[in-house]
């Protein structure tokens, strides 16, 4: 394997210690843009002495993003926002921020460009999120129209803001009263989003200008895959199907906490499935068969039993 210089603006989140740790284990040399470097360290052990560098940098400030592409084969954007916080509004993180990533990659030379997108992004969708994830992938195909686009649907791991929120709830709440129950939802493996990552990240192509839309095996409303959490946590939870206008109600006062638990927003989202579209490119175009839930799912769930990894009394 050819050794490159490889930015991953982002690479200290969830995905992204996947991302770097593949990449360090291929043999690059990786250069981590974040915005609070002393918080990423932990990055570094994942590779050998130098071989990752962490640098300040603010997916809004182009003199940092200037000094993170610089000298790079290839860059790779994962930066992303779940819910609006000050400056850090969808429009000037996901749209303005990519776009400006991958007009310096290509002004810097960069052969690569790969941007996380997620399944749904649509500029008519009634969701800022989704919007904003399609102006991003709009502005980053305009400056560099090579790049790879990758879509994911909800990703699941042992550090997800998903299954581990819910079992947080199930454990707190008497019931979980959620709108969106009947929505479909497609995980994808955490580790497996971050194989396709690095796999795109090598060019060619079958990936240059392209998109693809990655899903695991299995397709699932949001109530089962609650039911099959439950399962692997042993707390048992009835689940109550919420109107979306209650919902909506709920969720403006929600949107006020420093964390929110639930958006207007994320209530929009979850009135449309979020699968792979027939026909479009996935995991299969990139020779990646995803991993099932329940080969994953038990291995953190166990932390949300009562007592731990042993067995209720």
């Amino acid at each position: 394997m050819k050794s490159r210089h490889v930015t991953v603006i982002g690479g200290s989140g969830f995905i992204g210690r996947y991302v770097v740790e593949k990449l360090a284990a291929r043999g690059d040399v990786i250069r981590v843009g974040v915005r609070r470097p002393h918080e990423a360290q932990f990055l570094k052990p994942l590779g050998d002495l130098g071989q990752i560098e962490i640098l300040a940098t603010n997916i809004k400030n182009e003199a940092s993003l200037k000094r993170v592409v610089k000298d790079a084969d290839c860059v790779i954007n994962l930066v992303g926002v779940l819910y609006e916080s000050g400056g850090q509004t969808f429009d000037a993180v996901q749209n303005e921020g990519a776009g400006m990533a991958a007009r310096l990659a290509a002004e810097a030379g960069v052969k690569t460009f790969v941007q996380m997108s997620a399944l749904g992004a649509d500029a008519s969708s009634p969701s800022v999120y989704a919007r904003s994830k399609a102006a991003g992938e709009a502005a980053v195909l305009e400056a560099f129209p090579t790049a790879t686009i990758l879509r994911p649907s909800v990703v699941f791991g042992p550090e997800d803001g998903f299954y581990n929120r819910f079992a947080s709830l199930a454990a707190k709440l008497p019931f979980l009263p959620f709108p969106g129950l009947n929505t479909k939802f497609q995980p994808v493996y955490v580790r497996d989003v971050a194989e396709a990552i690095v796999r795109v990240s090598l060019g060619g192509k079958g990936v240059e200008g392209q998109t693809f839309s990655l899903g695991g095996p299995q397709v699932k409303t949001l109530r089962a895959l609650l039911d099959e959490m439950m399962d692997y946590t042993g707390v048992r939870r009835p689940m109550f199907n919420v109107p979306m206008g209650l919902a909506m109600m709920k969720a403006t006062f929600l949107g006020l906490l420093p964390n929110p638990p639930l958006t207007r927003d994320q209530v929009k989202l979850l009135g449309t499935d979020n699968i792979v579209p027939e026909g479009a490119k996935g995991m299969k175009d990139l020779g990646i068969t995803p991993t099932r839930i329940s080969a994953v799912l038990p291995l953190y769930m166990e932390h949300h039993r009562r007592h731990g990894q042993f067995k209720d009394a």
